[in-house]
C-alpha cells in the first residue's frame, strides 16, 4: 500500500511538472519567444554587428584616404574663401565692389580667450570631446524631431562647418552632409583641436563680406580682434547662426539678444563666471559708423542674389555685373524720398524703362539704418492705386471713360463705401469718378464686372501677392509690392504689353569674358489696344484735374494717387515719357502718418524725381484716342462709314455675292422690298457675319424677286475680296485692297 501511494504520488507530480512546463512554452509561444524567434533575433542582432563593423571599416577607410588628400595646413591658410564682385552702372561706370573682406590672420595664442570661448560655448560645446562629429548631438536632434513631428535640426559641429566652408557648398543633401562628415573626422585626424579652431575663426562668414574675426571686429567695432571685450565677443558668436538677422547695423535689438543667449551659453559650458555674466551689458557695446554705404545697396541687395540662378553654379571666379541702374537717377530717386517723407515715416521708390529696366531703386530713408528693402519686399495695402485694376476690367468689359455713371450711396452685402470727402456728385461719367477717386463708382463697377475678374486683371498685370475677392477690395485693400504695382503701371504705358522687371544686363570674368547677357523677354497683350488707351486717358486726367495734380511736370503724366485709412500707407503711381514710377510712403509698424496722402507727398516725391529723370527725354503725348471695337459700336455708326455712292457688297438668298453698283440698283437687278424703313443684311467682309442695317431701296408693297440676279462680275470680286482675278495684275490688287481699306471694313 505504501508503494503504490508513493508511486501515486510520484506519477500525480510529474503529470504537474509535465503540465507546467507545457503551459510555459504555451505562454512563451503566445508571447512570441518561441525557439524559432530567438534564433531570428539572434541572426538579425549579429547581423546588425557585422554590418556595423563593416559601416565602420569602410568610414574609417574613407577618413584615412581624405586626411591623405586634405591639403597642408600652411596652404589651407593662405586661401580664400568667396568671391569679389565688382558690379556697374548701365554707363559702366563702377557703384560698388562686393565680397570678401579678410582682416589679418590671428594665430591662436592672439585670439582673446573670450571670443574661444564665445564661438565654442554657442557653436559646438562638445568640441574638445568629439571626433569632427558629435554623435549626442545627433542623437539629441534625432529625438528632438520625432518627439516635436519637426525636421532633423542641424549638429553641425564646429568641424563639420569648416569643412563645408573649405571644401564644399552650402546645399542641403545628404550626399553633401555625409561627405561633410567625412571631411571633418579626416580634420581631426590630420589637425590638432587648436589648429582647426584657429582656422575656423580666421575663416568663418560674419556677414557684411567680413571674413574672420579680425575683419568682423574691424568691421563692427573698428579696431583689431585681438582687443575684443567679452561684450564684443559675444556679438561676434552670435552672428555665426545668422549674419544678416543678427548684424548690428541692421538690427541692433536682435544683435544684442543674440549675444545675450551667447553670454548664457558662457555660463552654462565655457566656464564664465556667473557673476561677471551678470556685469556683462551689451547696449553699451559702441559700434563702428559706416560710411560709404548709400541707397544703391538696395539695389543691389535685390538684383545680385538673381546671379545664382543667371550663372552656372560652379563659378567662383571674380566677376563684372553690369546693370540697368542709373546713377544720376538713383541719387535723385534718393533726394526725392528723403526730402518728402513725413517724420517717422519710410519710404520707397521704383522706376523703370519702357522695357523693364530698373532705372532707380531705393528701399528706405538709410541704407545704414535699416537696409529693409520696403520696395522689393514690404507688402502694403495700396489704397486707391488699386482701382486700376477695377476700371481695366470695366473699360474691358465694354464701358468707355465717356459713360455715365452714379456716384450715389451704395451698399453691396453689409458693405457701403463712402467717398473721401463725405460728399457724392450724383451723374458724372468714368472718366470724372476716375479723377476724383470716386469710392462708390469704383464699388459698383467692380460688383458688376466681378469682383473676381477684377482680381483676375490684377493676376494679369503682374500682381504676385494673395488678393481677396471680398468687394472692399476695389478700394485696395489686399496688400501688394511697390515693383509690383510699378511693374502694371508700366504695362499700361506699353500699351497693355507685358512688361519683366529687370535689373542685370550682362556678367563678365574679369578678363572679359562674357557669362550671360540679358535677352528681352517676351511681351504679352495683356489688354486690348483701346483698353489700355481708355485707363491712359483716365489716368492722364487724374494728374491734370484730379488728385494727382501734385505730380505734374510740365510734359504729360499718368498716374493714381492712393491712401489707406487713418493715412497708414500712401501711394502715387504714374509714367511720363517712357518710365514709371511708383512711389510709397508709410510707417514699418503701419501706424498712423498725420496728413499722409497718396496727393501730397508721394506725388510731390513723383514729381521732384520724374523731373530729373526725363530732362534730357522728348515729350511723348499718350495715345488716348478710342478705336473701339465694332461689337462696340452702334449699328448708325458701323453703316455709315463713307459716301452714299460707296460700294457695300451683299449676298442673295442663295448665297450668291451681288453687286450693288450699277444700273442693276443698290441690291442688284430684280429686288423690290415690302414695307418701310430699313433693310437688314449681311454684310459678307465682316468676319463676324454681324447683320447690318442699311435704307430699302424701295417702299413698294411686295417684294419678290423677278428673275435671278446676274452673276458677280470679275471686277467687282477683285474688289470685293481683295484678290486677283486671272487677267488682273498685281497692281490691280493693290488699288483694290487700298480701296477697301480705305472704306473701314
Amino acid at each position: 500500500m505504501a508503494r503504490r501511494r508513493g508511486n501515486s504520488s510520484n506519477s500525480r507530480g510529474q503529470r504537474r511538472a509535465r503540465a507546467e512546463s507545457q503551459a510555459r512554452r504555451r505562454e512563451e509561444a503566445e508571447r512570441g519567444f518561441g525557439p524559432a524567434v530567438w534564433r531570428w533575433t539572434k541572426r538579425l542582432a549579429l547581423t546588425g554587428v557585422v554590418v556595423f563593423l563593416l559601416a565602420v571599416v569602410g568610414v574609417a577607410t574613407a577618413v584615412f584616404f581624405a586626411s591623405r588628400s586634405l591639403p597642408s595646413y600652411a596652404s589651407l591658410k593662405e586661401s580664400q574663401t568667396g568671391q569679389t564682385i565688382l558690379v556697374r552702372a548701365r554707363d559702366g561706370t563702377q557703384i560698388v565692389e562686393l565680397g570678401p573682406s579678410y582682416g589679418q590672420w590671428l594665430d591662436a595664442d592672439e585670439i582673446p580667450d573670450v571670443m574661444k570661448q564665445a564661438m565654442v560655448s554657442v557653436e559646438d560645446h562638445r568640441f574638445n570631446s568629439h571626433f569632427g562629429v558629435d554623435p549626442m548631438g545627433l542623437v539629441r536632434a534625432v529625438y528632438n524631431a520625432v518627439a516635436q513631428d519637426r525636421q532633423v535640426s542641424a549638429t553641425s559641429t564646429i568641424t563639420q562647418q569648416l569643412a563645408r566652408n573649405v571644401f564644399l557648398n552650402s546645399n542641403r543633401t545628404l550626399d553633401r552632409k555625409l561627405r561633410e562628415a567625412v571631411l571633418a573626422m579626416a580634420m581631426e585626424w590630420r589637425f590638432s583641436k587648436e589648429q582647426i579652431l584657429e582656422l575656423y575663426l580666421n575663416k568663418v562668414y560674419f556677414g557684411g563680406g567680413a571674413y574672420g574675426i579680425d575683419s568682423a571686429s574691424r568691421k563692427f567695432f573698428s579696431h583689431s580682434a585681438r582687443e575684443l571685450s567679452l561684450e564684443e565677443a559675444a556679438i561676434i558668436a552670435g552672428l555665426v547662426k545668422a549674419p544678416s538677422r543678427y548684424s548690428p547695423t541692421a538690427d541692433v535689438d536682435a544683435a544684442v539678444s543674440r549675444a545675450n543667449v551667447v553670454v548664457g551659453q558662457m555660463v552654462k559650458y565655457g566656464g564664465l563666471d556667473p557673476a561677471v555674466a551678470r556685469q556683462v551689458d551689451v547696449d553699451a557695446v559702441k559700434l563702428s559708423t559706416t560710411e560709404g554705404q548709400n541707397s544703391i545697396r538696395y539695389f543691389t541687395d535685390w538684383a545680385l542674389p538673381q546671379l545664382d540662378m543667371l550663372l552656372p553654379s560652379d563659378t567662383f571666379e571674380p566677376i563684372e555685373v553690369w546693370t540697368t541702374l542709373d546713377v544720376g537717377m538713383q541719387r535723385a530717386a534718393t533726394t526725392a524720398i528723403q526730402s518728402n517723407v513725413p517724420d517717422e515715416a519710410q519710404g520707397a521708390l521704383v522706376s523703370l524703362d519702357r522695357d523693364g529696366a530698373v532705372l532707380a531703386l531705393v528701399g528706405g530713408t538709410d541704407y545704414v539704418t535699416s537696409n529693409y528693402n520696403r520696395a522689393t519686399d514690404a507688402v502694403r495695402q495700396p489704397g486707391s492705386s488699386w482701382k486700376l485694376f477695377v476700371y481695366l476690367a470695366a473699360l474691358e468689359s465694354g464701358y468707355t471713360p465717356d459713360d455715365a455713371v452714379k456716384d450715389v450711396p451704395v451698399t453691396i452685402g453689409d458693405w457701403s463705401p463712402r467717398n473721401s470727402g463725405g460728399s457724392y456728385a450724383g451723374d458724372i461719367d468714368m472718366r470724372s469718378a476716375f479723377a476724383y477717386s470716386k469710392n462708390t463708382v469704383a464699388a459698383q463697377l467692380g460688383n458688376e464686372v466681378g469682383f473676381s475678374n477684377v482680381a483676375s486683371m490684377a493676376r494679369r498685370f503682374g500682381i504676385t501677392t494673395p488678393i481677396s475677392t471680398y468687394p472692399s477690395m476695389v478700394l485696395g485693400t489686399s496688400e501688394v509690392r511697390l515693383l509690383d504695382m510699378v511693374r502694371a503701371f508700366s504695362a499700361v504705358s506699353a500699351g497693355g504689353r507685358s512688361i519683366e522687371p529687370y535689373g542685370i544686363l550682362r556678367v563678365t570674368t574679369a578678363g572679359g569674358e562674357e557669362l550671360y547677357r540679358h535677352k528681352e523677354a517676351r511681351a504679352y497683350t495683356l489688354v486690348p489696344d483701346y483698353v489700355a488707351a481708355g485707363i491712359t486717358d483716365l489716368l492722364q486726367t487724374a494728374v491734370a484735374t484730379g488728385t494727382g495734380r501734385a505730380a505734374q511736370i510740365g510734359r504729360p503724366v499718368a498716374g493714381k494717387t492712393g491712401t489707406t485709412s487713418s493715412n497708414r500707407d500712401g501711394y502715387f503711381v504714374g509714367f511720363s515719357s517712357g518710365i514709371t514710377t511708383g512711389v510709397w510712403m508709410g510707417r514699418d509698424d503701419n501706424g498712423r502718418v498725420a496728413a499722409l496722402q497718396g496727393g501730397r507727398a508721394p506725388a510731390q516725391a513723383f514729381a521732384a524725381f520724374m523731373r530729373y529723370a526725363v530732362r534730357d527725354r522728348p515729350v511723348e503725348e499718350f495715345d488716348t484716342d478710342l478705336k473701339l471695337p465694332e461689337w462696340q459700336l452702334e449699328p448708325d455708326d458701323e453703316f455709315y462709314y463713307g459716301e452714299d455712292d460707296d460700294y457695300y457688297f451683299y449676298i442673295d438668298e442663295q448665297g450668291n455675292l451681288v453687286d450693288p453698283s450699277g444700273d442693276q440698283g443698290r441690291y442688284g437687278e430684280g429686288f423690290d422690298v415690302e414695307g418701310e424703313g430699313e433693310n437688314v443684311v449681311r454684310d459678307p467682309l465682316d468676319p463676324r457675319g454681324l447683320e447690318q442695317p442699311g435704307p430699302a431701296p424701295s417702299a413698294t408693297p411686295t417684294a419678290r424677286r423677278r428673275e435671278p440676279p446676274p452673276a458677280a462680275s470679275d471686277d467687282f470680286l477683285e474688289r470685293a475680296t481683295g484678290r486677283d482675278t486671272p487677267q488682273d495684275d498685281r497692281q490691280q490688287q493693290r488699288r483694290s485692297n487700298e480701296a477697301i481699306n480705305e472704306r473701314q471694313f
